[in-house]
């Protein structure tokens, strides 16, 4: 664990490792470059500090290359799962998809507008520990849908690569290997920095939004030329399920197995620290901004909504169903195999670079995705080591996992597109369960109600995906078994390091600091608890702190002529980790005192301890009593609680912060 102390004026960065000059080379130095701060400049969920903003529309096509990318396989997945059903089960995704998903999302854009979207939204909603469990599954969730979306994306350009007519024959049957050294060209461009992404992004979403407008413009030209496969189409699809109420219920059942064309929505939130705001906006309302955000989900859900319909509506009608299957010329590239059908093999070879380009792009979205969302969370709980802090070890371990995915599933898109759809899906239901607790807790009746009916279809929908393709929440559980693991683990190893990511003294507290500094050249702290009971009179109040003077005068042997200084901390919300420390001070009965808020006592003690060294140049002192009960329950205590064995703590956690004892707060226990 690193030894760090509080510098006066300057925040505290405690997850940032600290390295001898001799370290400072070869492997080790640069695997540790580059903090997680520089992830900023990736595309992809949690971007907080972009160097540059953009138009809405420049940023829609950064969140484009991993929503829009998705036509690339989607037609054949709605095919293969609603067969001749295709068609109307992809309608009752689009519909899905603008009443239920598009709202959702717009709130979410207008609450969350940092970047941070749905998952902060619950954290803020349910505090303490128990918002903390929530967002650690969701984060599993998440790990799954950006995961999923790298090994997909990468299979699926695999297969345009491979049934391209001028593909060499030895690429036939390698998959797997087109797909791994995909992931590893991802890798080494975010092992070695990913800059200019949203260009990128513009072009590649660009050339292949018109690539597919031309395939779906003369594939609708085929079939007003030929209308009997209309005829055909109706026939084959009335003697298979009947009459059309029917239809449309089977369709209903269908559709979970084609919501991973839902997959934009929490990426769209997410860029939002992208967009560029105007004049006007502040950090507390950017309202150009959150209407920018609201634009972007717009049309990219209506530009994606038109694509679904009309591309499951040409593959379905001029594609034969067995082609679909596994093996076939279309599974996996129903689009491709009409670019190939019907505008000749020169703009087919064309639109298939442009597919894998983007499909190869869309990994790179979700790996920055990945990148920014673990340093969020976890290393904040203290649930995580210091390197989940930095990029290119997050790199090389997001890499090996993508692998062993791709291995498991032998880089086959429909195995893969049930976790997909389970990692998208779970998501989207969190930020409709968010949305409906938001509107409840402001009383917005209507709004309740209406986000309550889309949270329950979003939810029937995630189950009934579970239940049918259980591949997703297996993956999704071992994620979150892995985060909450590591998590505990990680809690416990960085429960003696300092937490205060800044120490700020008001006018008050600093005036006391330094009068006894100067007048005394002393600082005699006594750490006091604010555990009086309500109703409790003013004149007990003071009694009290007259009591606890004398007995640490009497017991620790503090000299009368030194005044002393109470220390108290009130307790707040005890999953936190990393905080922001405010120190304010006050006369109490005639006492000086200084109170701090904060979810842990002892690391809190010794970072204002530590601080009030750095202003003064004086050591401090502090003193305590000792806590009741027995050692191995108050360590349980202070894990969960922040509260405990406050004096033991203390010292370990002032012993590990600062070696040399001479310049070290001494710590007195009565």
């Amino acid at each position: 664990m690193s030894s760090s102390s509080v510098g006066a004026g300057s925040p505290i960065t405690p997850g940032q490792p600290h390295l001898p000059p001799d370290q400072k080379r070869g492997l080790r130095h640069w695997l540790t470059d580059g903090l997680s701060e520089r992830a900023g400049r990736h595309p992809g969920p949690g971007v907080v500090r972009p160097e540059k903003t953009h138009s809405w529309w420049r940023v829609m096509c950064l969140t484009g290359v991993d929503y829009f990318s998705t036509l690339g396989y989607q037609p054949a997945i709605a095919a293969l799962a609603a067969g001749l059903l295709s068609p109307i089960a992809t309608i009752v995704l689009v519909l899905v998809t603008l009443l239920g998903a598009l709202p959702v999302y717009r709130r979410v854009a207008r609450e969350s507008f940092k970047g941070e979207g749905s998952i902060a939204m619950l954290e803020k909603l349910l505090p303490w520990w128990g918002g903390k469990l929530v967002v650690l599954v969701l984060l599993g969730f998440a790990a799954t849908d950006f995961m999923i979306t790298i090994t997909l994306s990468a299979a699926d350009a695999s297969a345009h690569a491979i049934e391209n007519p001028f593909a060499p024959d030895w690429l036939e049957g390698q998959n797997v290997l087109i797909t791994l050294v995909l992931i590893a060209a991802l890798a080494v461009v975010f092992l070695r920095g990913f800059k200019e992404a949203i260009n990128i992004a513009v072009v590649l979403v660009a050339v292949f939004l018109v690539l597919n407008a031309v395939v779906v413009v003369v594939a609708i030209g085929h079939v007003a030329e030929n209308t009997v496969v209309i005829d055909d189409w109706w026939s084959a699809l009335t003697a298979q399920h009947g009459n059309p109420l029917l239809m449309v219920g089977i369709a209903l059942i269908a559709f979970p197995k084609l919501a991973l064309g839902l997959s934009g929505f929490e990426t769209g939130v997410a860029v939002m620290p992208q967009i560029k705001g105007a004049p006007g906006d502040t950090p507390a309302n950017p309202a150009a901004r959150i209407r920018g955000a609201r634009r972007l989900l717009m049309t990219a859900a209506l530009i994606m909504s038109s694509f679904l319909i009309t591309s499951s509506i040409v593959t379905t009608l001029l594609i034969p169903q067995k082609d679909f299957e596994a093996g076939g010329p279309a599974n996996g590239r129903a689009l491709a195999y009409l670019a190939h059908e019907y505008l000749g093999e020169g703009f087919g070879t064309v639109y298939d670079v442009s597919t894998i380009a983007i499909l190869w792009f869309a990994g790179a979205s979700a790996m920055a995705g990945l990148l920014n969302l673990v340093p969020r969370y976890l290393p904040r709980y203290g649930m995580a080591p210091h390197w989940a802090g930095l990029v290119r070890p997050l790199v090389l371990v997001f890499t090996a996992i993508a692998v062993v995915i791709t291995l498991v599933f032998d880089a086959n898109v429909d195995a893969q597109a049930g976790a997909y759809a389970t990692g998208v899906l779970v998501l989207i239901t969190s930020a409709s369960v968010a949305v409906t607790l938001s509107a409840r807790r402001k009383r917005q009746r209507a709004a309740t109600i209406g986000f309550a009916v889309v949270s329950l279809v979003f939810l029937y929908t995630t189950v009934a995906n579970i239940i049918e393709r259980p591949d997703g929440v297996r993956i999704a559980g071992l994620f979150i078994l892995g985060i909450i693991v590591v998590s505990i683990v990680s809690r416990v190893q960085r429960s003696f390091q300092l937490r205060a990511t800044s120490v700020t003294f008001d006018a008050t507290a600093l005036d006391y600091v330094l009068t006894d500094a100067d007048e005394f050249d002393s600082l005699q702290i006594i750490a006091h608890e604010p555990d009086a009971p309500a109703g409790t009179s003013e004149a007990e109040l003071a009694a009290e702190y007259r009591q606890k003077v004398e007995d640490e005068r009497r017991d620790s042997g503090i000299p009368l002529r030194k005044p002393v200084i109470f220390l108290e901390v009130v307790p707040t919300d005890s999953s936190d980790f990393e905080e922001d420390l405010v120190v304010q001070g006050q006369a109490r009965h005639g006492f000086r005192v200084l109170t701090v808020r904060s979810g842990n006592t002892p690391n809190t003690i010794a970072s204002v301890l530590l601080e009030m060294r750095e202003l003064t140049g004086v050591v401090p002192d502090v003193y305590f009593e000792w806590t009741e009960g027995s050692p191995i329950s108050n360590m349980f205590r202070y894990l969960v609680t922040g509260q405990g064995e406050v004096a033991p703590v203390t010292r370990e956690v002032l012993r590990r912060a600062e070696p040399d004892r001479l310049h070290r707060p001494e710590v007195h226990v009565s």
